[in-house]
């Protein structure tokens, strides 16, 4: 692979493509356009490089969006790769990486959750997972937590598997509230042998991957037999998982008989806005669906739109053996064996006309377009909105980026500072971030030392890593819960970073606290109040409320994990089996950490060197 490069400020347009046309020759790459500032146009692939760019040496004969791309046009960069499949590879690749203004682009990446079932125990724990996969087995995508949590409840009801993480597993003494009510059979404390339990996780697997007949056959059987011999209460509990097991096949709505495993990819297009949706269907099951709202220019068409959208959302992804689509991409036979690349199998792209896998298209078209009316309605009213808070706070135009700030603690302790994002797209939650309250100086329930805290490293990092604001991370407007006080002590921290720019509200409670009395305090200004039924009071509400929410969760999250933390974790070469020694013998971490050294070589599986570490771990502080 080589790259060539021609980097001219002057001029622009059609002669700097041409100057650059000359240095090209046939070969397959890809081509980046780049404006005088060398920020990043557009990314395209070419089979053939010369006869590509050719066609935007002139500046006719092109749709609006094309022409003005072409006319900021400064500079060229050029990849050429052996194969045309190496080159969409690695488009797709430096689109989801540049994010060009002129390209199709997906809003928010995210993963998709599946469920693990984990090889590296001899009781599997049954558990959603994200992320990078590892040694286990895997099954999914599904389209949401909530999916998949919906599933594992069942899978818990019928299969009785664990979800306690190792370290619990190897810690307990008696069965947890999981066994009491059904949901688990209890392998920590030896209630089920390993192959029995071995048996229960081999048909959560066959339930997964669809093979559910037998699953309740085998499991009528053993009822038959357990009623034959009069053990009743086991026959009723066969019962009541055979009763879940219909419960989740009933509630998964439409399972396609003839479609085993296929993603559904359905695109609507409407003023210049698009809706797709993917239905995920594995093991004759439908595992829910979600929707995507991809970046586009009204003169793009579907078929370049759903191109782009397969590249970037299977980029970190596995494909599925089929994709049925509403629409066809150019080079679908490339586009084919880029994914089955990515997947190490053969993928196979439909635009079904008749039958089963057309009604599945057909139902993912009507989410779409459905979906889509529901956000431009939604939009319509967000801009709105956003209009109404310029007026209200004398803005010099409707913010794109809203911050709203937020602190959570009880008396200063399990401290949080929380921040949520609103733009024109609504709450984008990808954008909200937590802040654990590092100054161990600060007084216990220092509102204001906290929200200091918070702000300073906020925009430190935001200088550090977009000083020029080049990008879309810079608010236009702070939301700040409080009044006046917290609004100078920002103000503060604000001039201390030389930042003028950015418009400050504090949002009071006003009297008695009352929703609807709310004050509105700005720097120089006499607090004010808005109409009670003013539409940009509900919208400040809710955004207050929202990260109260969030400040709150953060807040409670790490207070739990707090009040669970065993201080043995901390020490190293302590795993779950000595720790489950330490606590078998001395009942309690705390009676450990009281204990003497002479005690704690006595327990067994603890060494003289580890016991000498756990004694000095607890007692060498000072």
């Amino acid at each position: 692979m080589t790259e060539t490069t021609n980097q001219t400020a002057k001029p622009t347009g059609p002669e700097v493509i041409k100057r650059f046309l000359r240095t090209l020759d046939g070969s397959p790459g890809v081509y980046r356009m780049l404006d005088a500032e060398n920020r990043v146009l557009y990314v395209g692939k070419a089979r053939n490089l010369k006869n590509r760019v050719a066609n935007y040496a002139r500046l006719q004969g092109h749709s609006g969006r094309i022409s003005r791309m072409i006319s900021e046009t400064a500079s060229m960069m050029v990849l050429t790769t052996s194969t045309e499949l190496e080159a969409l590879l690695l488009e797709q690749n430096l689109i989801k990486q540049l994010k060009p203004r002129y390209n199709v682009l997906l809003r928010d990446d995210k993963s998709f959750p599946n469920i693990e079932v984990t090889t590296s125990h001899a009781f599997p724990q049954v558990r959603k997972h994200r992320g990078k996969k590892g040694k286990g087995q895997y099954f999914g995508p599904f389209a949401s937590a909530g999916a998949v949590n919906r599933v594992l409840n069942q899978l818990q009801r019928v299969f009785l598997l664990r979800n306690c993480s190792d370290s619990d597993f190897e810690g307990r003494t008696r069965p947890c509230l999981n066994y009491q009510i059904k949901r688990c059979s209890a392998p920590c404390v030896g209630f089920i042998s390993a192959d029995a339990y071995a048996e229960a996780v081999k048909d959560a697997e066959r339930f997964l991957r669809g093979e559910t007949t037998g699953i309740q056959e085998k499991l009528a059987e053993e009822m038959t037999t357990a009623s034959e011999e009069m053990e009743f209460e086991r026959a009723a509990a066969l019962r009541d998982r055979i009763k879940a097991l219909t419960n989740v096949q009933s509630v998964q709505g439409v399972n396609p008989q003839g479609v085993p495993e296929a993603d559904v990819v359905a695109l609507h297009m409407d003023g210049g806005q698009a809706c797709i949706q993917v239905f995920f269907i594995r093991a004759n099951q439908n595992w829910g669906n979600a929707d995507v709202y991809p970046r586009v220019a009204e003169d793009m068409s579907p078929s370049e739109v759903m191109a782009a959208f397969l590249g970037q959302f299977y980029d970190n992804k596995e494909p599925p053996r089929m994709l049925l689509l509403s629409h066809g991409v150019e080079e679908e036979d490339l586009m084919a064996d880029a994914l089955s690349e990515r997947a190490g199998r053969r993928v196979q792209i439909l635009v079904p006309q008749r039958g089963e896998k057309a009604e599945l298209v057909e139902g993912a078209l009507r989410n779409a377009r459905e979906s889509l009316g529901r956000k431009m309605s939604e939009s319509a009213t967000q801009t709105r909105l956003l209009k109404g808070m310029a007026e209200a706070f004398d803005l010099p135009a409707p913010p794109r980026r809203i911050e709203v700030y937020d602190n959570s603690h009880i008396q200063g302790s399990h401290a949080v500072g929380a921040m949520i994002v609103s733009g024109s797209e609504g709450l984008e939650k990808s954008q909200y971030r937590k802040f654990n309250i590092r100054n161990a100086e600060l007084t216990p329930g220092d509102d204001f030392g906290m929200m200091k805290e918070v702000l300073t490293r906020r925009f430190k990092r935001l200088i550090k890593e977009d000083p020029d604001r080049k990008s879309e991370l810079w608010p236009d407007l702070l939301l700040i819960d409080g009044g006046a006080g917290q609004v100078s002590a920002v103000r503060e921290i604000l001039r201390e970073l030389e930042i003028k720019d950015v418009a400050m509200v504090g949002v009071a409670k006003g009297v008695d606290r009352d929703h609807g009395k709310e004050e509105f305090h700005r720097t120089g200004q006499r607090p004010f109040a808005l109409q009670r039924n003013d539409p940009v009071l509900y919208f400040v509400q809710r955004l207050r409320d929202e990260a109260h929410r969030f400040a709150i969760g953060t807040h409670r999250a790490k207070r739990a994990k707090a009040l669970i933390a065993n201080p043995l974790d901390e020490i190293a070469g302590v795993g779950p089996g000595r720790k489950r020694a330490l606590l078998t013998h001395f009942g309690s971490a705390k009676a450990v950490s009281r204990a003497a050294l002479a005690d704690l070589k006595a327990v067994d599986g603890i060494s003289e060197a580890l016991a000498e570490k756990i004694h000095a771990h607890f007692h060498d502080k000072g």
